[in-house]
């Protein structure tokens, strides 16, 4: 069973990951690994971040194929904030609550009545021994709210409501999200290549 080491300690992404890529993939992160530490993510867009991940936590795994990505939401009426700072979007060591409480405070501050459109974006890199193997892209355009709606998934999910649907990722069956987010779709992009390393 091919291993693959999912560059985060976050149990959620990996049970996504995990889902959508199923049989015969073992998939495990980093509190299978406690003794690696990633490099600080200093990167200005997804791209450069996934790859300090993923290049970083191949060195410390030789061998294995390692898997990280880095994704966020951009809003247009904010300029495309929160973006790379979507985890930390109300501080270094804000939780998700806070960071969608700060999101409503910001969309408050618009001009009322106008819809508020952004996406998520996933940038993928797969890497091995300190070497970047394969970069991809996925993206979910929608439009935000500004009053929660469900406690499923996690982030920003519960205030986003995906284009060509009436509820938010919070509400939706993870079966769904799973087929048309942003992760999803940066995964199958990047499924034919993990194939072909293995």
């Amino acid at each position: 069973m091919p291993r693959l080491v999912f560059a985060t300690s976050n149990a959620h992404k990996t049970e996504e990951v995990a889902a959508m890529l199923g049989h015969p993939w073992q998939v495990e992160d980093l509190r299978a690994h406690p003794g690696i530490t990633l490099d600080e993510e200093t990167g200005a867009t997804f791209e450069a971040n996934a790859i300090i991940k993923a290049v970083s936590g191949s060195r410390g795994t030789p061998g294995l194929l390692v898997l990280a990505d880095d994704s966020g939401l951009e809003v247009d009426a904010l300029g495309g904030a929160p973006g790379v700072r979507s985890a930390r979007y109300a501080g270094e060591k804000a939780t998700a609550a806070d960071n969608r409480v700060k999101l409503k405070a910001e969309l408050a501050r618009l001009p009322p009545n106008q819809a508020f459109t952004g996406r998520f974006h996933c940038c993928m890199v797969l890497a091995r021994d300190g070497k970047v193997l394969h970069i991809s892209h996925g993206g979910v355009e929608g439009r935000l709210i500004t009053q929660e709606q469900g406690e499923g998934g996690f982030g920003y999910d519960p205030l986003f409501i995906p284009e060509g649907f009436s509820d938010t990722f919070g509400v939706l069956p993870a079966e769904t999200k799973n087929q048309l987010s942003h992760r999803a779709r940066a995964l199958a992009a990047m499924k034919g290549k993990l194939q072909s390393h293995i």
